[in-house]
């Protein structure tokens, strides 16, 4: 399996925190929040390679991070990929990101794919688990109550036992409180339809787009996962975030089953 971490975004709503930091190298509680996204990819049992796709403006960061970040799991090869873009106007979006990488590596192995900006306290292996009990595409999902924060999110309906009977990304008017986040695990037969995906015209950005046409012609599944995810946009939310992590990442240490 190759976990594949989408970092190429400009992050121009949290200016001027990322004008020369990327948003996933920033510090939270000390450490960067890839950090806390990479010990998530580390407990999962048959990553082979860890692959990060960045802008071109922010390559050697990526690169200078990976250099230290290979010292803690020396075991796991992490490439960086840079996508060429140089703007928000140059950009591939998150689901041409995925194809580069997939052309760039010539990937043909499942995938476990996570967006490189979001710190979530869900554990991951608990996902895969399930992912490989059911043999199927895994989405996670993640209740949130809130209609207004619904609304910038992908939003899913679910039978009893995890299947996806409806997916919109954005919705006007949602449908449910169940909320799908930027983690996903693909088998490797579900790659070539990011193509077909693309070449049908369909948009490159938000990756929770594919998943949304994917469920149409595939059964495609969600986790139903303990913990939160947090979209970190503003200089504001981010200082708030600063501040209440440490007490998140704690209570998620105390969730049953956890290590």
């Amino acid at each position: 399996m190759i976990a594949i971490l989408l970092v190429a975004g400009y992050a121009t709503r949290l200016y001027p925190l990322t004008i020369d930091t990327p948003k996933p190298l920033l510090p939270v509680a000390g450490r960067a929040m890839l950090d806390y996204i990479v010990d998530e990819i580390d407990t999962l049992p048959d990553i082979n390679t860890i692959c990060l796709i960045s802008n071109h403006r922010f390559t050697a960061h990526f690169e200078a991070w990976a250099e230290t970040r290979r010292t803690v799991n020396p075991n796991t090869p992490i490439v960086v990929l840079d996508d060429g873009t140089t703007d928000n106007q140059t950009r591939l979006g998150a689901i041409g990101d995925i194809q580069f990488a997939i052309d760039k590596l010539g990937i043909d192995d499942d995938v476990v794919i996570v967006a490189g900006d979001n710190l979530f306290t869900y554990r991951m292996k608990d996902m895969y688990d399930f992912f490989r009990e059911t043999g199927k595409d895994m989405l996670v999902a993640v209740r949130v109550d809130e209609a207004d924060q619904l609304k910038k999110l992908a939003v899913a309906s679910l039978d009893e036992d995890g299947k996806v009977l409806k997916m919109v990304e954005k919705p006007e008017e949602p449908e449910s409180n169940t909320a799908i986040y930027a983690t996903y695990f693909y088998r490797k037969e579900t790659l070539p339809l990011i193509r077909e995906y693309l070449d049908e015209g369909n948009t490159p950005d938000a990756p929770g787009n594919f998943p949304s046409w994917l469920y149409k012609r595939q059964d495609v599944y969600a986790f139903r996962a303990d913990g939160t995810c947090i979209d970190i946009g503003t200089p504001e939310n981010y200082r708030d975030v600063c501040e209440r992590f440490p007490d998140l990442w704690a209570s998620r240490r105390a969730l049953p089953g956890e290590a």
